[in-house]
């Protein structure tokens, strides 16, 4: 990955592309305008059969420039930096700063491709992209560019650690309407990444996020619960809510019991407490059940068989 700074101190991490694959990308290009220049000279040769030598040289010359020159700086330049080749190769030619190039820098770009790339069969632009630390041959250094990838492979997803068990249910009458959404990005972000920072400035991070959510939902955190805790335990409480409103499925009953459970207890190692295992209040004894009445299988005094049923008393 290649950091770059826009020129509104925004850092861009952009992967750039290398060798092997720019290479492929011109490659297909270049059979492509071949395969259009061979065509257009047929053409041309038909039609200028009349014409003397010099003025048949001239044609040949225009359209070479024409067709190898100016429509790979046409399809640039239209395209954003996207031809045939680097569309199919998932590349793009973008500015040092990230963005779109213009006619100019495709000007550029191709003016010196002629020599780097056609006249000296890519040897150039080889040794310059090995050369360079970001893949860049001479075109992009002297037009300020830069040829990075677009179809990258998916990071995995952030995993949110789950809260402690002892927080289960408890802020399941939390008014959650009024927190914005960049909040939520704010501490999901900070609960995927809370192992890797460092333990003062991610508790004083955990700290300052539960006190904005606290001051969004009107209900201040319980006391003696971490406050990363108490964050991914909200985080919980709307998913669970989001999940419930998908699925339409209305308010469900298997949420964790609140008897027997602290009030205030530390949260697990992973919040930065030591390990908590909550104790649960014996259930009473179940009252014995009555007594089944003994079946009758004896024959009744109006000599009548036995039913097997005892009639109700």
């Amino acid at each position: 990955m290649s950091e770059l700074v826009t020129g509104e101190a925004v850092a861009l991490e952009l992967r750039p592309a290398r060798l092997p694959s720019r290479a492929l990308a011109v490659l297909l290009d270049l059979v492509v305008a071949v395969a259009v220049y061979i065509a257009v000279s047929i053409g041309l040769f038909a039609a200028t059969a009349s014409l003397d030598e010099a003025a048949q040289i001239a044609v040949s010359i225009a359209s070479f420039l024409l067709v190898l020159v100016g429509a790979p700086i046409a399809v640039e330049t239209l395209s954003h930096g996207r031809s045939l080749g680097k569309l199919a190769c998932g590349l793009r030619v973008v500015r040092d700063d990230g963005g779109p190039i213009r006619f100019r820098h495709a000007l550029v770009r191709g003016a010196i491709g002629v020599i780097e790339i056609l006249l000296t069969f890519g040897v150039v632009a080889c040794i310059a992209s090995l050369v360079s630390a970001r893949g860049r041959r001479l075109g992009d250094v002297f037009a300020g560019t830069l040829v990075v990838r677009e179809r990258v492979p998916q990071a995995r997803s952030g995993f949110v650690p789950p809260p402690p068990p002892w927080l289960a249910g408890r802020f399941s009458g939390l008014d959650l309407s009024a927190v914005p959404d960049g909040l939520w990005l704010a501490i999901r972000q900070y609960l995927t990444r809370m192992q890797q920072l460092d333990p003062q400035v991610g508790w004083a991070m955990a700290e300052r996020l539960a006190a904005d959510l606290a001051a969004r939902t009107g209900t201040p955190a319980p006391q003696g619960v971490p406050p990363a805790a108490y964050l991914a335990a909200v985080v919980q409480e709307r998913q669970a809510r989001e999940a419930r409103r998908a699925f339409a499925t209305g308010p469900t009953a298997d949420r964790a019991p609140t008897g027997g459970w602290p009030q205030s207890a530390p949260a697990p190692g992973v919040y930065g407490s030591p390990a908590f295992q909550p104790t649960f209040d014996t259930p009473p004894a179940p009252s014995p059940a009555p007594p089944t009445p003994p079946v009758s299988h004896e024959e009744p005094s109006g000599g009548r068989p036995g039913t097997g049923f005892v009639p109700p008393a």
